[in-house]
């Protein structure tokens, strides 16, 4: 302590000399319009700085909470939408009330995800408890995802697209062409389109978007678009690359994709496939 008071004792001139200036400065910014207008706009300006700096620090934190909140808005948004979109099929006759409104969407967090295996996984933030059940669709804003495997009371496990044993029933936008969507196992960000007859005329650039016709997912949800056609190896089909819409290097949320009627249209394709019938 004795310590301290000799070095301020030292340095009690420059004190005196630092507090002087201070009461100076104070009473010409106080007495003087002009000094102290500049005063006052410089001490907001810097003010106002050091408050964005903070609350961009705090915000960066708070990322997640938003993006969460805004993901559960979405998949609310998307039930409304649903429900409010009239469906209509070929011959333009309204669909029963039921069959319009047999989707339900969640929101869910990638806490784990892989692209760089031949079978390839991801992992969500929500299992059973939320709802989550096996064989739900999984998309983005970009486009297709996955298939829901597996489920636990907190978790669930997606079959991702970059896996090669999944099919995504497709169809070439604003036309009755039918495929699937295949992972060839080669780059993350391209897959096939299969069962394309060669006579029909594909050309790079159109869209390929989910058909509808599983009822795992709605149809028109983006699978990528056409890169290249080329003659098939058997000679019956084409052979089509697709660049895929969304990038899974980069995951984040994701919305999940229930079809209410699915269970019934399953048993019924089931029974009508049974031999005899």
């Amino acid at each position: 302590m004795q310590q301290i008071v000799l070095f301020l004792y030292r340095l009690r001139a420059l004190i005196l000399f630092l507090v002087l200036e201070m009461l100076a400065v104070g009473i010409v910014f106080t007495h003087n319009s002009p000094q102290g207008a500049v005063f006052f706009n410089s001490s907001n300006k810097l003010t106002g700085n050091l408050l964005a700096v903070k609350t961009n620090f705090m915000s960066y934190f708070s990322l997640y909470t938003v993006n969460q909140s805004l993901a559960e808005k979405n998949a609310s948004l998307l039930n409304r939408l649903d429900q409010l979109t009239p469906v209509r099929d070929s011959v333009e006759f309204t669909l029963d009330s039921v069959l319009a409104n047999s989707f339900e969407f969640w929101s869910a967090r990638v806490i784990n995800n892989s692209i760089h295996l031949s079978q390839n996984y991801l992992t969500l933030n929500k299992g059973i408890i939320h709802g989550i059940k096996e064989g739900m669709g999984v998309f983005n804003e970009q486009g297709v995802i996955g298939r829901v495997k597996g489920t636990s009371t907190h978790f669930s496990s997606v079959i991702s697209v970059l896996h090669t044993d999944l099919l995504i029933s497709s169809k070439i936008k604003d036309t009755e062409v039918i495929g699937s969507t295949k992972w060839d196992g080669l780059k993350s960000d391209e897959a096939k389109l299969l069962y394309v007859p060669r006579h029909v005329e594909v050309v790079p650039g159109q869209e390929i978007v989910t058909s509808g016709y599983n009822a795992v997912f709605p149809e028109g949800i983006s699978i990528g678009k056409v890169k290249e056609v080329r003659p098939g190896v058997d000679g019956n089909y084409l052979d089509i690359t697709l660049t895929l819409s969304a990038d899974y290097s980069r995951l984040n949320y994701v919305y999940l994709v229930e079809n209410y009627l699915r269970e019934e249209l399953d048993s019924l394709e089931i029974e009508n496939s049974a031999p005899g019938l």
